[in-house]
């Protein structure tokens, strides 16, 4: 009944194995791969007729991860995969960037690619296997796909690279790189780095190219066994028609691309097209050209002009040099409300960027075939239509946004803090407000700007460029901070991100073949000095994190309590920690080890919930100090309630260090005194005195109960002088107490 064809190779000690011809037969090529437990079905399918009037190749990858191929029933109500989630979509557009360049330029059938992971082993990386079944499926399906592509994951841990490193190593591993490409070149790069150097990062994508060789030889044995006829393919366009058009309308687009302007630029380069169909419209009706091949033609020409510019004179459509970088201007503090904001601009790259601080309960929580997880930092990138002066409606993040999101999420995230030194969660909001080339590193460049404002103690400021490529045979450009234009008309896209001591991420996309490490290396150091030179422009500005956090940011303090007391905060059904919050106005986190953090918008209502925890966790120890409230005067002495629930009793020696005749001569109900806890009497009941208690600098309990940063020593924690200014931290005096609110700056 079934024809199954299985390739199999050893790979890195696990056997990768491709079979065709069991499942999903009637797709135009399907491929089951496995390795370890993991179980991935890919398939393409390939439209009969080419789609009319496209002017784009319509090529769709979908990447799906089935619940049950972790043994897990979905969340939510209808308990079904619904919309793709950020992971599906970031997965998806990896097997995408390797594979779309290697089509035949003129083939513009409607395409679709789908990727479901059916059985999932957290010992295998499973993006990888995608990219290697997407492959492997068009290779055996009737579309003109050029070359085959296969890709690998190196991490480094220990100091020695690793390749396709699991789940586990992943944790500790100071490098996440993923490379895709063919028998002969390299075609993509994705990664995040521990600021590693350019060095470190070209060998690990040597490393994962000479790592996938043996992979792409048993897809092509696959694919002479099973593939189909492929569809026939002719020239994109004829050579006599773009000879036609550049005769009659080069020196219009040489004007064009001689406006330094985008907006204008653009403008001017938009009528060309129209004029062009317009003087061949005798021959689009004749069916002698379609619009697509007089459209394609005209790019080629405006193609030529861009490079040969570049390649000849050393000069860029804007005037630049091929290493020049755009002016640059930085402005922080716009958003006054905000807890820290910046500005960047790039020429006419443009980014207003917002940090804002949350608590440990607004971390994101993220369901994935790895199990629940929360994400303490975010980054939001929004693309508005008006960034590039588009009249479009406000949608859901698109695919690139979520893309581009999580490229500036990678660089930015080596250099944060972690929970211990800066307990808050992180949300980073960048608006594109200008976009002409490289708004995801402006995004970095902005991010980093506010974060520093913010008083987020980053390690370093990070600061990214987009770097290209022109290449003519041996002659080839690398270029520095590309425009659009030269994004679009170029061989490669080659971002990095990092500090002045290293790389933090790098995305690397080229769109032809036979680009070298050679190539590779030029561009890594030429991204380096461009890097440079960005962040000495931001340091300009501000070069280390403000000592202080806006008065904005909500107030924390954290408490460490007997995990037996664990139950009793929270209570019955949560309603003592219901309580506490709904007549404190603060949000409360309780961690499994005894850990409560308190947070409020203000030191008052942070105080009041910090009361009624120690009232229920904490037990008081002799010799400290609290606040108390006489609440029965007696002869023989007084019964003062404190800490929350607890009472004790003074007896009418130690109410004063004067002889005194009676109690209710010095005390009255209701009066607030301080008292030190002395001892307890044989009952267990608190025996308190007044005496000396006000002389003490301390006005509540002041043992440290958890030193958080293993602070140099215990001393007192600056409070807040005024609670309309900003906050600040004494650096060295970092020691949580119970009773004492501190807000303070984390630092490593």
């Amino acid at each position: 009944m079934f024809n199954e064809i299985t390739k199999s190779v050893t790979w890195n000690g696990k056997v990768l194995e491709l079979s065709t011809g069991k499942i999903a037969r009637q797709a135009d090529g399907a491929v089951t791969v496995k390795m370890g437990n993991s179980v991935l079905l890919c398939t393409a399918v390939v439209a009969n007729k080419a789609k009319e009037g496209i002017g784009f190749f319509p090529l769709t990858i979908n990447y799906r991860e089935m619940a049950y191929a972790a043994g897990k029933i979905p969340g939510g109500f209808f308990k079904l995969e619904g919309k793709a989630s950020d992971r599906e979509v970031l997965v998806s557009r990896l097997i995408d960037r390797p594979i779309r360049p290697l089509f035949h330029p003129a083939f513009v059938n409607e395409t679709h690619v789908t990727c479901s992971v059916l059985s999932y082993d957290p010992e295998t990386p499973v993006d990888i296997l995608a990219i290697i079944g997407a492959s492997a499926a068009l290779s055996l399906s009737p579309a003109p796909y050029l070359e085959i592509v296969a890709a690998s994951k190196v991490g480094l841990i220990n100091g020695e690279f690793v390749l396709n490193p699991t789940l586990e190593l992943l944790k500790t591993s100071q490098l996440d790189l993923v490379v895709a490409g063919t028998s002969d070149s390299v075609m993509m790069v994705e990664s995040e780095a521990h600021v590693l150097s350019e060095e470190q990062m070209l060998e690990a994508v040597k490393l994962g190219f000479e790592s996938f060789q043996p992979v792409i030889k048993i897809i092509k044995e696959l694919a002479e066994e099973a593939k189909k006829p492929k569809l026939e393919m002719q020239d994109l366009y004829p050579a006599s028609l773009k000879k036609e058009i550049e005769k009659l309308f080069v020196k219009e687009i040489e004007q064009a691309f001689a406006i330094k302007s985008k907006q204008e630029r653009s403008t001017n380069l938009d009528l060309i097209p129209e004029k062009v169909l317009t003087r061949f419209v005798s021959d689009i009706e004749n069916k002698k050209y379609s619009n697509y091949q007089i459209e394609s033609a005209l790019k080629a020409i405006e193609s030529d002009i861009l490079r040969n510019e570049i390649l000849e004179k050393n000069r860029r459509i804007d005037g630049r040099s091929t290493t020049d970088i755009r002016q640059i201007a930085c402005e922080i503090g716009l958003l006054p409300s905000a807890h820290g904001s910046a500005l960047f601009t790039r020429g006419e790259t443009q980014s207003l960027v917002s940090t804002t601080f949350g608590t440990s309960l607004d971390e994101q929580i993220v369901d994935s075939l790895e199990g629940e997880y929360k994400e303490r930092f975010m980054l939001h990138y929004i693309f508005p239509p008006y960034s590039v002066n588009e009249a479009m409606p406000m949608k859901a993040p698109s695919r690139r946004e979520v893309g581009h999101g999580k490229l500036a999420w990678r660089a930015i995230n080596p250099i944060l803090p972690n929970k211990v030194q800066f307990p808050y969660s992180i949300r980073v909001v960048a608006e594109t407000t200008e976009s002409n080339g490289s708004s995801s590193m402006a995004t970095v460049c902005g991010s980093s700007l506010a974060l520093m404002y913010a008083g987020v103690p980053i390690k370093a400021p990070v600061a990214g460029i987009a770097m290209g490529l022109v290449k003519e045979g041996k002659k080839f450009a690398v270029l520095s901070d590309i425009l659009g234009d030269e994004d679009y008309f170029g061989d490669m896209d080659f971002k990095v991100a990092g500090t002045s001591e290293g790389i933090t991420a790098l995305q690397m996309d080229i769109k032809i073949s036979g680009v070298d490490f050679k190539i590779m290396k030029v561009a890594l150091e030429q991204a380096r000095l461009g890097r440079l030179h960005i962040l000495e422009q931001m340091n300009k500005v501000i070069s280390k994190p403000n000592n202080e956090l806006s008065k904005n940011a909500p107030s924390i303090t954290t408490i460490k309590i007997d995990k037996d007391k664990i139950r009793d905060i929270i209570g019955p059904g949560g309603k003592v920690i219901k309580e506490i919050c709904e007549t404190s106005s603060a949000k409360i986190d309780i961690s499994d080890d005894g850990t409560v953090s308190v947070y409020a918008s203000d030191r008052d209502k942070l105080k009041v919930a910090l009361d009624k925890i120690k009232a229920i966790a904490v037990e008081p120890e002799i010799g400290e100090i609290f606040n108390g409230t006489v609440m029965k005067v007696l002869d023989s002495g007084a019964f003062i309630n404190y800490l929350g629930n607890k009472d004790g009793f003074v007896h009418i020696s130690e109410v004063s260090e004067e002889r005194i005749e009676t109690v209710s001569s010095v005390l009255k109900q209701g009066d607030i005194v301080k008292v030190k806890l002395i001892g307890f009497d044989n009952k267990g009941k608190a025996k308190l005195t007044i005496k000396n208690a006000d002389k003490d600098k301390s006005s509540n309990n002041t043992k440290p109960k958890t030193n958080v940063n293993n602070a140099k020593d215990n001393s007192e924690p600056e409070q807040r002088r005024d609670s309309s200014k900003k906050r600040a931290w004494n650096e060295d005096n970092n020691v949580e107490t119970v009773e004492v609110i501190t807000e303070r700056k984390y630092f490593n």
